[in-house]
């Protein structure tokens, strides 16, 4: 039987709480559909457990913010775009499922972690170039949600364990997909001096460098705003150093949603990381932004 849909979030909460509450909403939606499938006993599809995370956390974050923020735009990866919002001065950019393959793998007897729900505003006007407002990554497997409210600032690089990066005497840990990673991120690690830690989703690798499993994430294969536009808004919140490939600051709420590229590092290793990208015959400034 299914699960009842969590109650939509008071309008009165402030922005920051808002994306909270809905990534934490949508995070019950997920586990209720694992939980049907864990209740049903029998063996499942996981394209159609993929397609259901998807539409079903589409539905209630898209009825949701109906609710809460009736005139604000969104942008979503599980919606049809509308140019409507080039001239919005407020635009709600989610992914309702980042990591989808993870959402539907075993894991032992258990669920795979590594999946996300990304809810971030975008406001014109905002100082930074990204103009990112506010943002909250819901981590549903893990029951937590990291977020630009009350960020704990950037993990603490000792300057002792920088000094071992940049001397080379200890790998500077690198996120990495656990199924796919990129050819340049293998060659990078095979030259020495990196460690890949495989994971699953764009947002669990980000935040990962949050909360400091990891050094850094790079991406160079090109994603869309709603990859990131939440779980980079949590970084910069902790201090983090989060642009483009050649140090170019993001841009949200583009005609074109598509970012070529993305770096995301703690600061203290930030030029350590780039010169290795470029000795490793990493073209930074490939499809940079006009």
């Amino acid at each position: 039987m299914p699960r009842p849909a969590p109650s939509f979030p008071d309008p009165g909460l402030s922005d920051g709480e808002l994306a909270v509450a809905l990534a934490q909403g949508a995070g019950q939606v997920l586990r209720g559909l694992r939980a049907e499938v864990d209740a049903a006993g029998d063996a499942f599809e996981p394209r159609e457990l993929k397609d259901a995370g998807d539409a079903a956390s589409q539905s209630w974050l898209a009825a949701a913010l109906a609710h809460a923020r009736p005139g604000d735009a969104v942008l979503s990866e599980e919606a049809a775009d509308s140019a409507d919002r080039l001239a919005a001065d407020r635009v709600w950019i989610i992914d309702p499922l980042d990591g989808t393959r993870e959402f539907a793998e075993r894991a032992g007897e258990g669920w795979r972690d590594d999946f996300a729900v990304h809810v971030a505003l975008w406001e014109r006007g905002v100082a930074r170039p990204d103009g990112l407002a506010v943002g909250a990554v819901g981590l549903p497997a893990r029951d937590a949600v990291l977020s630009t409210v009350e960020p704990d600032g950037a993990r603490a690089l000792p300057d002792d364990d920088a000094a071992a990066v940049l001397a080379g005497r200890r790998p500077l840990r690198l996120a990495a997909s656990r199924s796919r990673p990129p050819a340049f991120v293998t060659d990078l690690a095979a030259r020495g001096g990196v460690e890949l830690v495989p994971m699953g989703s764009a947002g669990v690798k980000v935040v990962s460098v949050v909360d400091g499993t990891v050094d850094a994430y790079v991406h160079a294969g090109g994603q869309y705003e709603w990859d990131s536009a939440a779980p980079v808004a949590v970084a910069l919140a902790a201090g983090l150093e989060c642009t483009r490939l050649d140090g170019t600051p993001l841009v949200y709420n583009r005609q074109d949603p598509w970012l070529p590229d993305l770096f995301v590092c703690h600061p203290a290793v930030a030029a350590y990381l780039r010169a290795a990208l470029t000795e490793a015959g990493v073209d930074i400034k490939e499809g940079a932004q006009p």
